[in-house]
């Protein structure tokens, strides 16, 4: 039976898949697990009371599993590797925390007028020195691992969002950076689960103070 999850409809467009992140790492999770799914499409300024009558906390994603609703992509992540083990997206513990400071410091410059891309660009260039002083293409190694799946939907907000309303790119010199982007946004279950960069753009229209 498949499993069904809840995850975010673009803005403007509720029948097409939306730009959240949370939302692209759980099906990024289900896509490579070859895990067959049934999505439903939440619009967020008109959330379906279906919809919060089983989650009334609101946010995507949700997903169904054993006859439960469960939010939070962590947790929803943790279950799916739990229960369905093979094949493995288990991150050995010393690199799950790798590039987990990215986004935050990505969002703080894309949303907060005259801020600085210094931070930005003191994790990148962490994730930079972890690349060039490791076996990738991936984090840990040749087979991408959830912490890979994490970063991936993020990256690909950074480099739409960054390069639409800052004219901002990851600089040419950070190639391993640029490389597991290209590794990580070529994949088969990322081109199934990204949304249009329009969406992305719409999605953070709102947000950004130029």
């Amino acid at each position: 039976m498949a499993l069904e999850v809840c995850v975010k409809a673009a803005v403007g467009a509720p029948n097409v898949l939306g730009d959240c992140p949370f939302s692209q790492r759980v099906l990024l999770t289900l896509e490579e697990k070859s895990l067959p799914y049934k999505m439903h499409l939440i619009n967020i300024s008109d959330k379906p009371k279906w919809f919060l009558d089983i989650n009334p906390g609101g946010k995507v994603p949700v997903l169904k599993i054993d006859g439960k609703w469960v939010p939070d992509s962590d947790i929803i992540v943790g279950l799916l590797e739990k229960k369905y083990p093979e094949p493995s997206l288990k991150t050995p513990p010393k690199f799950s925390s790798i590039g987990s400071k990215i986004f935050s410091t990505f969002v703080t410059f894309l949303t907060t007028k005259d801020s600085s891309d210094g931070p930005l660009l003191h994790e990148l260039e962490a994730l930079e020195n972890h690349l060039k002083s490791h076996d990738g293409p991936f984090i840990a190694g040749e087979k991408v691992s959830a912490v890979d799946l994490s970063l991936a939907p993020k990256l690909y907000h950074l480099e739409v969002a960054l390069g639409h309303f800052k004219s901002w790119s990851v600089p040419g010199s950070l190639t391993h950076v640029h490389n597991y982007m290209h590794a990580l946004f070529s994949r088969h279950s990322f081109e199934m689960t990204k949304a249009d960069e329009k969406y992305v753009i719409a999605g953070w229209a709102p947000k950004v103070h130029a």
